[in-house]
């Protein structure tokens, strides 16, 4: 491998902000925020808008939007024939 050519390889705290879920993993993204971590060590921390915590897949929260009544219309259109 060449040298000083790789990014910085290090640990950080990513946080979802919708349901304050956070974990500790490594990336190679910075922050200039920090927060303290369970085993007493600071982290830079990473906001992130969805997660496995907030995701409506893994919750099991998905919900069908049926816009402008699609799913009558073809119900009505198709069940006469």
């Amino acid at each position: 491998m060449k040298a000083d050519i790789h990014p910085n390889y290090h640990e950080v705290v990513f946080q979802d902000v919708t349901s304050d879920f956070k974990f500790l993993t490594r990336s190679t993204l910075s922050s200039k925020e920090t927060v303290k971590w369970k085993d007493g060590n600071e982290y830079p921390l990473i906001k992130i808008d969805i997660s496995s915590a907030s995701h409506p897949f893994y919750t099991g929260q998905n919900k069908i939007m049926d816009t402008g009544g699609r799913v009558d219309k073809f119900r009505r259109r198709y069940a006469a024939k």
